[in-house]
C-alpha cells in the first residue's frame, strides 16, 4: 500500500515532533528536580545560616535581652517536643528538673518548643511551653533575641540519621544564641554522621557553644569540627514513672494474670529514615493520596518503596520468629511496646505475627508508658530510652539497634553482645538466644544494670556542675548556691531523686 502526500507530510511531522517531546520531557524532570532541590535541607540550611547572619547583624544594633542582676536567667530549651516521643519527653522533662535545681526557681525562668501543646499538656512543669511554627528560622532569631540563654535539648543533636531538619532546629538556636553573645549550651545531646552541608553549619556557626555530650564518641565527632564539647550522659535516669500499680492495671486490661513473667518487645520502623522534603511527593499525596503511609509532617517524607517494604517485613519476621521459640519453652506475657507515636506501624505488624497486645505512646502519657517498662521481667528493644527508663528498675534488657546509641550504651554496662543489628541476616537466631539469657541471667545482668544507673548518675551530677560553671562564666553575679560547680560533689546538682533511684545509689554507690 503507497502512502498518500498527507500521510507522509503527517508521519514526518510526527518525527519531527519526536526529539521536541523527549527534550520537553526531560526539561520538566529537569524542572521537577530543580523544584524540590529548592525544598530541600539544603535550602532550609542556607536560610538558617542567613538568619543566624542576621541575627548577628541585628544584635550589633539591638541586642535583645540581657540578663541583669536581680532577674531570673532566661532560658529557651530548643527541641522537639509534642509527638509523644516517651524518651525525648522524658529526658527533658529530667533536664528541666536538674536545671530548674540547680539555678532554682527563683532565678530562673524556663520556655520550651513543642510541636504540639495538646500532646505535652501536664509535662515540664514551670516551663512555659512555645508552639514550633513548620517554617521556623525567623521564630528561631526572635526566640533567642527574647531570652538570655539556650539549651539544645534533644538526644541526636548533630546527626543526619533521622532529619536534617531536627538538628538544622538546634544547630541554629544554638548559632543564634552565639552570635548574639548568649549562653549557648547543648545538654546531653550526640554526635553522629552528618551530611556536608549540616557539617558546615554546625563548623560555622557552633564554635562558641559547648556541647555536652552524652558519649565519648560525640565529643570526637565535634571536636573535629572545632566544637567545644564535655562529658555528660542522658538526663533520663532521674525519670520519676507513675506508680507501679498503674503499669500493672494497665497490663491486667490486657490480659495479664499478675503472675505470668512479662516480655516488653519495643519494635520500630528502622528503615524509613532519614525524612526529607519533597515537594513533589506532598502535591502527589494531596492530589492521589499517593504516599499517604510515608508522609511525616508538612513537605517531609520518610524513605518509602518495595526495598524498604522488604526490609521491615524481614525485621519483624525475624523477632516475631525468634520470640515463638523462646516462648515455645517459656510461660511468658508479651506486650509491645511503642515508645513513640510513630512506632505504632511497627507495633501493630509485630502484634499480628505473635497476637500480643500493644501499648503506644500517643493513647498513654510517659509517667504510665515507664510504669508499664519497669513492670517488665525481661525487654527487648530498638528503641534507646526503653532501655534506659527501664534500667532503675533494674529490668533486664537487650537492644536491636540501628545507630549507635544501644551500642554505646551496652558497651557502657559491659555487654557489648547484647547490641543485635537490625539488618543481622541471624536476627532471629540472636533474638532467641538474647531473650532465653535475659530470662536466665536476669540477676546477674540486674546487678550491672543497676551499677550503670548509678554510674551515670553520677556523671548526670558532674555535667551539671560543668553547667554550673560555665553560668558563672557568663553570669558571675547570679546567685547560685556556694558548692555548686565542677569541683563540687556531682550529687548535689541532682535533682531530689526518687525512692527507686534513691536505693540503687545507696546500694551500689
Amino acid at each position: 500500500m503507497v502512502a498518500t502526500d498527507g500521510e507522509l507530510v503527517e508521519a514526518q511531522a510526527v518525527e519531527e515532533e519526536r526529539p521536541l517531546r523527549a527534550w520537553w520531557d526531560r526539561a520538566k524532570k529537569a524542572a521537577t528536580q530543580v523544584r524540590d532541590a529548592l525544598d530541600t535541607d539544603a535550602a532550609l540550611m542556607a536560610s538558617m545560616a542567613a538568619t543566624i547572619e542576621l541575627s548577628a547583624a541585628r544584635y550589633a544594633v539591638e541586642p535583645g535581652a540581657r540578663w541583669r542582676p536581680g532577674e531570673p536567667l532566661k532560658l529557651w530549651f530548643a527541641g522537639y517536643a509534642g509527638t509523644r516521643n516517651t524518651g525525648a519527653d522524658v529526658r527533658v522533662e529530667e533536664m528541666i528538673r536538674q536545671i530548674r535545681h540547680l539555678l532554682t526557681d527563683r532565678w530562673c525562668e524556663l520556655s520550651i518548643t513543642t510541636l504540639d501543646p495538646k500532646r505535652t499538656r501536664g509535662y515540664f512543669r514551670r516551663t512555659t511551653q512555645l508552639q514550633l511554627p513548620q517554617i521556623y528560622p525567623r521564630f528561631v532569631a526572635d526566640t533567642v533575641h527574647d531570652v538570655h540563654g539556650v539549651i539544645a535539648c534533644e538526644g541526636s543533636m548533630f546527626k543526619s540519621k533521622f532529619a536534617n531538619a531536627l538538628s538544622t532546629f538546634m544547630v541554629g538556636a544554638l548559632g543564634c544564641a552565639v552570635a548574639e553573645n548568649k549562653l549557648a549550651v547543648g545538654y546531653g545531646g550526640e554526635a553522629g554522621g552528618m551530611d556536608p552541608g549540616l557539617e558546615r553549619l554546625v563548623r560555622r556557626t557552633c564554635r562558641d557553644a559547648l556541647i555536652l555530650c552524652r558519649n565519648e564518641q560525640s565529643r570526637d565527632v565535634l571536636e573535629a569540627l572545632g566544637v567545644p564539647t564535655e562529658s555528660g550522659t542522658d538526663t533520663a535516669w532521674t525519670f520519676e514513672p507513675a506508680a507501679p500499680e498503674v503499669g500493672e492495671t494497665l497490663l491486667r486490661s490486657l490480659g495479664w494474670d499478675g503472675r505470668t513473667p512479662v516480655v516488653v518487645l519495643c519494635p520500630i520502623h528502622p528503615f524509613w529514615w532519614p525524612v526529607k522534603p519533597s515537594v513533589a511527593k506532598a502535591v502527589a499525596r494531596l492530589a492521589t493520596g499517593a504516599y499517604d503511609q510515608a508522609h511525616y509532617s508538612s513537605v517531609y517524607f520518610h524513605a518509602s518503596g518495595d526495598e524498604v517494604d522488604r526490609r521491615q517485613k524481614t525485621y519483624l519476621d525475624a523477632i516475631a520468629k525468634g520470640y515463638r521459640a523462646f516462648a515455645s519453652r517459656r510461660a511468658v506475657f508479651p506486650v509491645i511496646v511503642g515508645m513513640e507515636a510513630l512506632d505504632r506501624g511497627a507495633c501493630e505488624g509485630l502484634s499480628e505475627r505473635i497476637g500480643a497486645p500493644v501499648i503506644v505512646s500517643d493513647e498513654h502519657d510517659m509517667y504510665e508508658m515507664v510504669s508499664v517498662l519497669r513492670r517488665a521481667s525481661v525487654l527487648l528493644s530498638s528503641r534507646y530510652h526503653a532501655i534506659v527508663c527501664s534500667m532503675a528498675g533494674r529490668v533486664p534488657s537487650a537492644g536491636i539497634t540501628m545507630d549507635e546509641r544501644i551500642r554505646n550504651l551496652m558497651d557502657d554496662r559491659g555487654t557489648p553482645e547484647l547490641a543485635l543489628t537490625v539488618d543481622d541476616p541471624a536476627l532471629a537466631t540472636r533474638v532467641e538466644e538474647v531473650l532465653e539469657r535475659l530470662s536466665a541471667e536476669g540477676e546477674d545482668l540486674a546487678e550491672g544494670i543497676g551499677r550503670c544507673v548509678v554510674d551515670n548518675l553520677e556523671r548526670m551530677g558532674r555535667m551539671g556542675g560543668v553547667f554550673v560553671d560555665h553560668v558563672r562564666e557568663r553570669h558571675p553575679e547570679l546567685p547560685i548556691r556556694a558548692g555548686l560547680g565542677r569541683d563540687g560533689d556531682p550529687w548535689a546538682h541532682l535533682p531530689p531523686l526518687v525512692p527507686t533511684v534513691q536505693a540503687l545509689v545507696e546500694r551500689y554507690r
